[in-house]
């Protein structure tokens, strides 16, 4: 069993798949709660439209784990808060009147959705926070090691500078939302790698993780450092690296810094293709989807040894302390590793990135 401390992050290890379903038992151990039957309701609960990977990776891959487990007999009821904390508070509360089983939460705001997580747990309904920790009396966590996220994005970065990695070197940060804690944890990765190498010029936490804003601040960056002043763009996801790039071409730079992301965008991929942008964070989403979706059926089901070799790690958050939990490693995808990565995985076909623009990048990076 490991530790992780997620409200100061204090880990820096790469974790294996805790079990992935394969070491979980049918049985129930003496203190199992009440056991349900297939026919259970799974409520899933989504931050945002902005990032694709949500409506297009988490949502099938919960629902079709869900039948899968549950004989076709379950069912997800799902809700995407559209980056609204207002918003995903009055889904969950909806939720809660319509007594789904379990809720699977991605909170928009960790400390705000505290008030519904309250009503859950005094409901009986268990929650599961899924890719962030949210705060109140949280029954499971599942998500990437998320400081490691941002250590393989600080070292990507200082790969690609390379002999230009020095104090002189000025580089950029457009980190996430301040109200999500996975954004203080890629930074804090991110900066663990960083400090002492390079010049962190300017840094901008961007609300909402929205393109536009990373574009504008990035804008401000460059009025500031020059077009030739920015040595690198670290960017903690691919929206917001798309947003940067924007800036920099507009301002009238030719030759692109390195520039990292997270999530293997298809539209980052085929920066990545076209050399605009230098990295992505690939994080295999079906994988964390559907060890989410056991553990909350084996959690409803009163199948706690399943349920405990799904989690084997502990976590606290600001209010809670030793959280069941499961981190899944990531894999920093590059020109040179997407064939291996997004397309080995079923991610995407190479014909889904390989569309005419990008022909001709494709065929020099091997991707036929």
């Amino acid at each position: 069993m490991r530790r992780i401390a997620m409200a100061v992050a204090a880990t820096t290890l790469t974790f294996p798949l805790a079990a992935c379903g394969a070491l979980g038992g049918s049985g129930s151990s003496s203190k199992a709660s009440p056991t349900k039957g297939n026919d259970l309701t799974v409520g899933l609960l989504l931050p945002e439209t902005a990032n694709t990977r949500y409506d297009r990776f988490d949502a099938p891959a919960v629902k079709d784990k869900v039948a899968e487990l549950t004989r076709r007999q379950g069912r997800v009821e799902y809700a995407n808060a559209g980056a609204s904390a207002s918003r995903q508070a009055s889904q969950m509360e909806k939720m809660i009147g319509d007594k789904v089983d379990v809720i699977l939460l991605d909170a928009v705001d960790a400390h705000r959705i505290a008030v519904q997580v309250k009503k859950a747990k005094a409901a009986g309904i268990p929650v599961i926070a899924y890719d962030r920790l949210a705060e109140g009396p949280i029954d499971a966590y599942i998500s990437f090691d998320n400081e490691l996220v941002g250590e393989v994005q600080g070292r990507s970065l200082l790969e690609a500078l390379g002999s230009q990695a020095s104090s002189s070197a000025q580089v950029v940060m457009i980190n996430g939302s301040p109200t999500d804690p996975n954004a203080r944890q890629f930074k804090a990765g991110a900066l663990a790698q960083l400090n002492g190498k390079v010049t962190i010029a300017r840094s901008y936490d961007i609300k909402d993780w929205k393109a536009e804003i990373a574009r504008s601040q990035m804008a401000k960056a460059i009025s500031a450092l020059g077009k030739n002043g920015v040595a690198a763009v670290y960017s903690a996801n691919d929206g917001m690296a798309g947003g940067a790039i924007e800036a920099l071409k507009a301002a009238g730079v030719t030759k692109l810094p390195p520039v990292t992301g997270q999530d293997a965008e298809l539209a980052a991929v085929q920066r990545i293709v076209s050399g605009d942008q230098y990295m992505s964070v690939y994080k295999p989403y079906p994988t964390e989807a559907e060890n989410a979706a056991e553990m909350a059926v084996a959690k409803v089901q009163g199948k706690d040894i399943q349920f405990d070799s799904l989690t084997r790690d502990k976590v606290d958050s600001p209010t809670t302390k030793n959280i069941p939990s499961q981190m899944v490693s990531v894999v920093a995808m590059t020109r040179s590793n997407i064939k291996d990565t997004v397309i080995a995985d079923g991610i995407y076909k190479v014909s889904d990135i390989c569309t005419a623009k990008y022909s001709a990048d494709c065929a020099e990076a091997g991707l036929k």
